[in-house]
């Protein structure tokens, strides 16, 4: 394929994702800002795909993609916001409330010493341990890069719809806003009590007692197996409301709370998977509480 080939092709791309296939001499000045800043997203995908791979290959750790889970999001909707001068409002809430849960996330990640050396995911090293070396590294590079940050650059794309309806900032905003604060809270609250859990344990054990329990099963976590895996998908879900209030419509752009949806329903059964050959009453916590949705407990019968 020659150079002029390449180009026609991937500005057949470009229009095909923005959703408004056109004829380039007809392209509208507003089209055009949205293909700017779509354009600028897929060089920051490209170059983030890139970085985190090669990251990977000379460090020997899989967990790039994760390290940079809260940042690159903030830089796509940021791109979107800043397409429209900061004078949308829409988008200006959006990049705001992200800006506020990107914020949380390094933090909460920090703090777990996942920045550090040696701070891999440890479901990456059991999923290495059945895996034939030349399958976990094309897994690697289909799913924890491309695929896991192809998702980063999706979930942010409501905010292209906003960016190409630039409707009023209305009521349904305003709900939207304060459910995603809401949301927020609820992911931090959940958070915090799961550290305060591990380091009372490990404090424990440090000391030469044991536990009294193994696993955190109390406050949120009495409602839900992974209330912060429910309030994290709940916060991209708002974000995708953002785009259907600035569509009126159900647009594409919600595919990326679908994606990152059916990840975490992946990631829950592995980690849970993993959990239940540690800790064997983990089998009961399983049966009495909801496993994502916060829920009363159920009643276990006693035998007898």
């Amino acid at each position: 394929m020659n150079s002029g080939s390449a180009s026609c092709a991937y500005q057949w791309l470009e229009r095909l994702i923005a959703g408004r296939p056109k004829l380039l001499f007809h392209v509208r000045a507003p089209y055009s800002q949205l293909m700017d800043a779509l354009r600028i997203c897929l060089y920051v995908y490209a170059g983030a795909c890139l970085a985190t791979w090669l990251m990977s290959v000379l460090t020997r750790e899989y967990s790039w993609v994760d390290r940079i889970w809260s940042i690159v999001p903030l830089a796509y909707i940021g791109i979107f916001a800043g397409a429209a001068g900061f004078h949308d409002a829409r988008l200006n809430v959006m990049f705001a409330l992200v800006i506020l849960w990107g914020a949380r996330l390094t933090f909460n990640f920090a703090r777990k010493g996942g920045y550090a050396r040696g701070g891999e995911d440890y479901r990456w090293a059991v999923l290495r341990g059945r895996m034939a070396p030349w399958q976990f590294q094309l897994f690697n590079l289909f799913f924890i890069t491309l695929y896991q940050n192809a998702i980063l650059l999706l979930i942010t794309l409501p905010a292209k719809t906003a960016l190409e309806h630039r409707t009023s900032f209305g009521v349904a905003d305003g709900l939207l806003t304060a459910l995603f604060a809401a949301f927020l809270i609820g992911e931090t609250v959940a958070d915090q009590q799961q550290w305060r859990f591990q380091q009372a344990k490990h404090a424990d054990l440090d000391a030469g007692r044991e536990p009294s329990a193994r696993f955190v099963t109390t406050g949120l976590f009495g409602y839900s197996r992974h209330p912060n895996f429910f309030f994290e998908q709940a916060q991209w879900w708002v974000v995708a409301g953002f785009g259907i209030a600035a569509a009126r419509a159900v647009p594409w752009t919600v595919l990326g709370a679908i994606l990152l949806t059916a990840l975490f329903i992946g990631s829950t059964r592995f980690t849970e998977s993993i959990s239940l050959s540690r800790y064997p009453e983990y089998a009961d916590y399983q049966r009495r509480t909801s496993a994502v949705i916060p829920w009363r407990a159920r009643k276990i019968p006693t035998a007898g």
